[in-house]
C-alpha cells in the first residue's frame, strides 16, 4: 500500500497494492479494496464501498452512500450526488445507495444522480448526465443519458462481404450467441403488393402459444431486458424497425431488424434488449409458452448465475 505524504487518509480498512495520491482525503468508515489507484485531488465519505482494482481518476467525490464494486474506471471529475432534495443543514435518516456494478466505466465530467444503478460491465460516455439506471453492458451518452449501444455488441453489419445475411437460398444464419439464428422469411412481391408468410414449425422454430404486439415506443425507451427459463421467442419488426441485442452471458450481438421478412429467434436462457425503435416501429413477437410470471429472469446478475456456474463468471 502507498498513501503519499500529503493524503489525509482515516480509514485503516484498505486493501494491500492500493495507491493514494496527493491531497486525499478518506473519511475513517470508507472500506477500500485491494489494488485500488485513488488519484489527486479526491474526496471519500465515511458510508462508501470501494471494491478490488478500481481505478478513480482525480477530481471525484465519493459520498456516503456510494458502493464501486471491483473493476470500475470512474473518470476525471465525475459528479456523484446523494440526495434528491437536498437542503444545507438538512439530512436524510440515510443517504440513497447509488450502485456501480462489476467493470463499470463512467466517462471524464459525467454527472451520476442519486439511486441510480449503473449495471455490469456498463459504459457511460463523457460529460453523460445519468437520471436512471442504466442496463448491464449498455452504453449511454448525453444529457440526460440514453442507450446508444451495447458494450462488444456492434449492430449485425449488412454488407456482404462481412457477414452473409439470410438470403432467398440459405434463409437461416446462425448468430455468434448459442442457439440465437437470424431468418429470412418468405416473401412474395406483385402489382398488388407485398406479402411476407412463414410456417410454424418450418419457417418459425416452434408452434407458438400466444403473440403479442410492442409499437408506440419512444425511441429512447428500451424495452425487454429479461430471459426465460423455458420460454422461446421469435421476434418480427412488421413495420418501422428496431434493434435487438442478444446475450448467452458470453457473448452479445445486435440485430437490426428492419424488414418484416427478417425475424430473429431467441431460444431460453438468452437475454434480450430492444431498442433504437423507430417512430413507426411495430415489434411482432411470437412466444412459446402461455405468461407465466415465474419464467421471466429479470436480474441479469441471477441471469449469469444461472447460464454459469459461479466460478466461471467473470
Amino acid at each position: 500500500m502507498k498513501i503519499h505524504p500529503s493524503a489525509d487518509v482515516q480509514t485503516s480498512q484498505i486493501g494491500t497494492d492500493t495507491t493514494i495520491w496527493q491531497y486525499v482525503v478518506i473519511l475513517a468508515g470508507a472500506r477500500i479494496g485491494r489494488d485500488v489507484n485513488i488519484n489527486a485531488h479526491c474526496f471519500i465519505e465515511n458510508d462508501v464501498t470501494i471494491g478490488d482494482r478500481v481505478t478513480i481518476k482525480s477530481g471525484v467525490y465519493l459520498w456516503d452512500g456510494i458502493r464501486v464494486e471491483d473493476d470500475v474506471f470512474i473518470g476525471p471529475n465525475v459528479t456523484f450526488t446523494n440526495d434528491k432534495f437536498p437542503r444545507s443543514k438538512v439530512y436524510p435518516e440515510r443517504f440513497v445507495e447509488t450502485t456501480l456494478e462489476r467493470g463499470a466505466s463512467i466517462g471524464g465530467g459525467a454527472t451520476i444522480l442519486p439511486g441510480v444503478h449503473i449495471g455490469r460491465g456498463a459504459l457511460v460516455g463523457a460529460g453523460a448526465v445519468v437520471t436512471k439506471s442504466v442496463p448491464p453492458y449498455a452504453v449511454v451518452t448525453g444529457s440526460p443519458a440514453r442507450i446508444t449501444g451495447y458494450v462488444d455488441a456492434g449492430e449485425q453489419p449488412r454488407e456482404e462481404d462481412r457477414v452473409e445475411m439470410p438470403s432467398e437460398r440459405d434463409r437461416v444464419v446462425a448468430l455468434d450467441v448459442k442457439g440465437v439464428t437470424l431468418h429470412r422469411l418468405k416473401q412474395v412481391s406483385d402489382i398488388r403488393g407485398d406479402l411476407s408468410v412463414g410456417e410454424f414449425p418450418v419457417d418459425i422454430p416452434f408452434v407458438p402459444s400466444r403473440y403479442f404486439l410492442v409499437y408506440n415506443v419512444p425511441s429512447e425507451k428500451t424495452r425487454g431486458e429479461h430471459a426465460h427459463h423455458k420460454c422461446r421467442q421469435f421476434l418480427i419488426c412488421v413495420k418501422g424497425s428496431c434493434s435487438v441485442v442478444a446475450d448467452d452471458g458470453r457473448s452479445r450481438i445486435e440485430v437490426l431488424l428492419d424488414s418484416p421478412d427478417l425475424g430473429i429467434y431467441l431460444p431460453p436462457l438468452t437475454w434480450g434488449t430492444q431498442y433504437k425503435y423507430s417512430s413507426d416501429a411495430v415489434l411482432l413477437v411470437f412466444a412459446s409458452d402461455s405468461y407465466d410470471a415465474q419464467d421471466y429472469i429479470r436480474d441479469y446478475e441471477s441471469f449469469l448465475q444461472t447460464v454459469s456456474p459461479k466460478d466461471e463468471i467473470s
